[in-house]
């Protein structure tokens, strides 16, 4: 069967000169060769450290950022292949739920127009049509069809958050980007929304690429999780096999900085040591090299590929080729 989405090879790189007065360029390798699908209905998990390239991905995955190499493939077709039309077209099926709740809001424009405004351009729907429509959608995650008419700054964070979220879904997508969409949010109401999101999805029938830091949300809502470091994938495997027998380094460090109540919990990992090389300076042969505690002779100058080592369950790691 083929996948909703396929991401085949993808690369994206900054070109920027290292100094205002310095002639000398240099290239951030912010997403570096990724490959990964998500089926129908399937939500992929994609963590990993701030910076590590997780935004751009998203970016890219909906044609918000023309990618350095490599292809995104919707249904089949080449999403930067399309014409300006066809892709005006595609953004119905494909839309992008934001980090910040706030900055996402136009303050000038009332929630019912912010969340209409997608069948104004895509539906073309007369006026009366449109609040209806809108009215049972926030009623459906949890803003009273009574405040159609507030603007953004009349709300909380997380009601601000369930706004962005109706305005994804007006149109009625089959793919969604989720960026961190609840790591600007109480944390009281980071489960409130995870919870909607887990509802809406199989309401919907979507697939989504959930994006955030926190391996533990990751794991919660997604159906299969992908690591990235440093731009490449690391590890992707079914959710409970990536916290119940992570293989790569990376992903063991990634679970053992994950809180937990007690003390006596905790599995003994080695920890990683050093802090995230730069994206302009990359080490040679594998990304994690330089902070890896089980590197090997070949981790140095031979980057890894990605590969199945268990069922469904790929990593790129020296550790588990041999």
């Amino acid at each position: 069967m083929t996948p909703l989405l396929e991401i085949q090879d993808l690369k994206k790189y900054f070109p920027f000169k290292r100094g205002y007065f310095s002639s000398r360029e240099a290239t951030v390798h912010a997403v570096d060769g990724v490959t990964l699908q998500i089926g129908e209905g399937e939500t992929l998990g994609l963590a990993g450290e701030s910076g590590c390239g997780k935004s751009t991905l998203g970016r890219l995955v909906l044609g918000l950022v023309e990618p350095t190499a490599g292809k995104v493939l919707f249904q089949g077709k080449d999403v930067f292949g399309l014409s300006r039309d066809q892709r005006r077209a595609l953004r119905s099926k494909m839309q992008i739920i934001f980090q910040d709740p706030y900055s996402s809001l136009n303050p000038r424009m009332k929630v019912g127009d912010i969340v209409g405004e997608g069948l104004l351009i895509h539906e073309r729907l007369d006026r009366r049509r449109r609040r209806e429509m809108v009215a049972l959608l926030l009623e459906r995650v949890g803003i009273p069809a009574s405040m159609i008419d507030r603007y953004p700054h009349e709300f909380s964070g997380g009601q601000r958050q369930r706004i962005g979220i109706a305005r994804a879904l007006i149109c009625n997508p089959r793919f969604i980007v989720a960026d961190e969409p609840i790591s600007a949010l109480d944390v009281s109401i980071q489960a409130q929304v995870i919870n909607l999101l887990l509802e809406l999805r199989k309401e919907y029938r979507l697939a989504c690429l959930f994006i955030a830091h926190d391996l533990r949300v990751v794991g919660y809502i997604s159906d299969r999780v992908a690591i990235m470091y440093l731009g490449r994938i690391m590890e992707v495997a079914p959710s409970p096999e990536i916290m119940n027998n992570p293989l790569h380094p990376y992903t063991q460090a990634l679970l053992t900085a994950l809180p937990v109540p007690s003390v006596r919990d905790r599995k003994k990992r080695a920890s990683v040591v050093g802090d995230v090389p730069s994206p302009v300076d990359l080490p040679p042969g594998c990304r994690f090299w330089g902070r890896c505690p089980y590197k090997l002779p070949p981790c140095h100058g031979e980057n890894p590929e990605l590969r199945e080592v268990l069922p469904n369950h790929f990593v790129a790691c020296h550790l588990h080729h041999h």
